[in-house]
């Protein structure tokens, strides 16, 4: 990170002293302005995957009396009360969309204050119940401007003081190791967390899925760092979400097998999967299910001695429950993460949207503020000239558009719902029209049509070319025969060739096609996927899935080149999560998507998401200095550098 360090500085002063980190407080009161992004280089196109809007509501615990917590507009979410019931903490983007601080507000909605003010993800903070000053939060951040894997910290409010409670903890490197929604013990004594640290990288639907799953165990610690001890684990489940009972003895949390954490984030398989309510006591570390009911359970809270609140995100059964028996319906509602106050008499909770999709064009926080970091649809493309953009509309049927850089001039020149491909699969953004490349006199784009991800073994995928100035009247040219699926397609850079790759059972890997004569020529034979010439002609990036030799349901996906004459195969990403999506930037650097610093959240409380362990990454050619660009809660991905003219 220290190539970025520069670009990363924040507002607030630190030091360390021994081994804490002392801020000097920013005041009490609003915010003050964001950090100035001026965008001398140029603009950061990237594609985010979750909620385009998010609002915090408070209300009665029986759903009465609702209305929105903050009169100003906001990214919030993962609000928490106060013991006394007074305050309420979040975390919000209202600095810039993706930039997640900590605030707190007094739970009419007045004197709001900023607490944290990082580069990092700083998320899903509580108050310590005997000390109002005192919060646990989850961060990935490194030192005064740099980020990291999430571990669980304490800030004083009043002083400043910062611990990294989880931070002296020993880990394996080679396996996730990261910390998640701390929950504090009545006495103050101990937090309650999740992690999924020494568990595997391990995709879905083994040995096929691309997209990790998450084990994560319940464990304990003091808030100086001590009496580490893991209270709850279940070999082949994750659980997450603790919460301790009144007196202390006991901590509540879900369980689910770890395959389902797929499926709670996919809305295609959300009525699938199911969790069950487990408490544990604390001292013999004595197991109790509390539910044996179908719905995905996540949040629960005691609300008493006996009774334990929880909500069942998405699906047919969606709502509000308790084990008492009491029940209220949520389906449409977009709510979210609720929470209780101590005394069970008053809620919070983020209400949530994913339509209509973000607009193009949209400002997001810029990581590098030497960069604009700027949304758009995904597979972006610029013509070699700079004067083009193509990109797949996902968001719009995942069909082929065209638009100028500053975002002018759109035309849709492809719409797949005429190619015969599933409208089902296209409304669930597994088929459509994907990877657009230019020919390099702008004249053609190139692109794959069909069923794609996980979905490729069922239906075909063909390579197309249609002219960019409409004249085929949404007619492409037909170039790969539907024999096998064949897709995500890049022009070389004399116009003459295509990388693509094929998928089939038996049958993988990249083909060059020779569009003078047709001919197809075998590039590789493995699992590999996303090709893209570089712009010098030289080498094409690609992922390839690398399978354990003594297992094949252990595997990663990795980042490499080789020559278009099929030698000089290079390995560039090594450290064992997934790594994809590689493209060439304007100077001959690699962009990509990593998930080499883990999840940010639990797995199983997304929504509407793939793979939201991915940041988006930068290295040169050869896979020296690799560094994160992002750093959010969300699924980053497709990235495009457009440098100033």
């Amino acid at each position: 990170m220290t190539g970025l360090t520069e670009s990363f500085r924040k507002r607030g002063a630190c030091l360390a002293v021994v081994g804490i980190w002392m801020c000097i407080p920013m005041g009490a009161g609003a915010a003050d302005a964001p950090a100035v992004t001026d965008g001398s280089r140029g603009t950061l196109l990237l594609n985010r995957v979750g909620p385009v809007s998010s609002e915090l509501y408070v209300s009665n615990a029986d759903g009465s009396g609702e209305h929105k917590l903050l009169p100003t507009p906001g990214f919030d979410y993962h609000a928490s009360f106060s013991k006394d019931g007074q305050w309420i903490l979040f975390t919000s983007e209202r600095d810039g969309l993706g930039e997640s601080n900590l605030y707190r507000v007094k739970v009419d909605g007045t004197g709001l204050q900023r607490l944290t003010d990082h580069i990092a993800v700083d998320d899903a903070a509580v108050f310590s119940p005997t000390n109002p000053n005192l919060i646990a939060f989850v961060s990935s951040r490194r030192g005064q401007a740099g980020f990291g894997t999430t571990n669980i910290w304490t800030l004083n409010v009043a002083t400043g003081a910062l611990k990294n409670v989880t931070g002296s903890l020993k880990f394996d490197p080679t396996r996730p190791h990261s910390y998640f929604r701390p929950s504090w013990s009545p006495d103050g004594k101990w937090l309650a967390l999740s992690s999924d640290t020494g568990s595997d990288w391990r995709g879905h639907d083994l040995p096929v899925g691309w997209e990790r799953t998450q084990e994560c165990s319940i464990y304990i610690i003091k808030p100086d760092g001590s009496g580490w001890k893991r209270i709850a684990s279940h070999p082949g489940f994750d659980e997450g979400s603790p919460s301790w009972s009144p007196d202390g003895r006991k901590v509540v949390f879900y369980e689910t097998p770890v395959e389902s954490t797929w499926g709670a984030h996919r809305p295609e398989k959300i009525n699938q999967v199911s969790t069950q309510l487990v408490s544990v006591k604390v001292s013999d570390l004595a197991r109790t299910t509390l539910t044996d009911t179908p719905g995905f359970k996540v949040f629960p809270q005691y609300l008493n001695a006996s009774t334990v609140a929880y909500h069942v995100k998405g699906g047919a059964t969606e709502g509000l429950y308790t084990t008492a028996g009491a029940f209220r319906p949520t389906a449409d509602t977009g709510i979210r993460s609720p929470r209780y106050s101590s005394d069970g008499n008053a809620m919070v909770y983020e209400k949530v949207a994913f339509r209509p999709a973000r607009a193009n064009g949209t400002a997001l926080f810029s990581f590098d503020p030497a960069w604009r970091y700027t949304y758009i649809d995904v597979f972006p493309q610029l013509s070699p000239d700079r004067k083009k953009l193509v990109y797949t509309e996902k968001a719009k049927n995942s069909s082929i558009a065209i638009m100028n850089p500053d975002f002018t001039g759109y035309e849709r020149i492809y719409d797949p719902a005429t190619s015969g491909a599933n409208p089902t699969m296209i409304k669930q953004g597994l088929a459509g029209a994907f990877q657009p490349t230019w020919s390099p006199d702008r004249e053609w784009v190139a692109f794959g049509v069909g069923q794609w991800f996980f979905t490729r073994g069922t239906g075909a995928g063909r390579i197309m070319r249609i002219k960019a100035d409409g004249s085929m009247q949404g007619h492409p040219e037909i170039l790969t025969d539907g024999s096998i699926n064949a897709g995500f397609p890049s022009y070389s850079p004399d116009g003459k060739k295509i990388v693509y790759r094929v998928w089939s059972e038996k049958v993988q890997g990249l083909r060059i096609l020779d569009l003078e004569t047709r001919n197809t020529t075998i590039l590789t034979t493995e699992s590999d996927n996303l090709p893209g010439w570089s712009p010098d002609g030289q080498r094409i990036v690609f992922t390839r899935k690398q399978i354990d030799p003594t297992d094949p349901k252990k595997f990663n996906y990795d980042v490499f080149t080789i020559r278009p004459d099929g030698t000089d195969v290079r390995r560039l990403t090594t450290d064992g999560s997934n790594q994809g999506h590689a493209v060439w930037t304007w100077d001959g650097r690699l962009a990509y998507s990593s998930g080499t610093y883990g999840f940010r959240d639990e797995l199983a409380l997304y929504d509407n998401s793939f793979q939201p362990d991915g940041q988006n990454w930068v290295m040169n050619a050869d896979g020296t200095d690799q560094h994160a660009i992002t750093d959010t809660l969300w699924e980053e991905a497709m990235p495009l550098y457009i440098p100033t003219p």
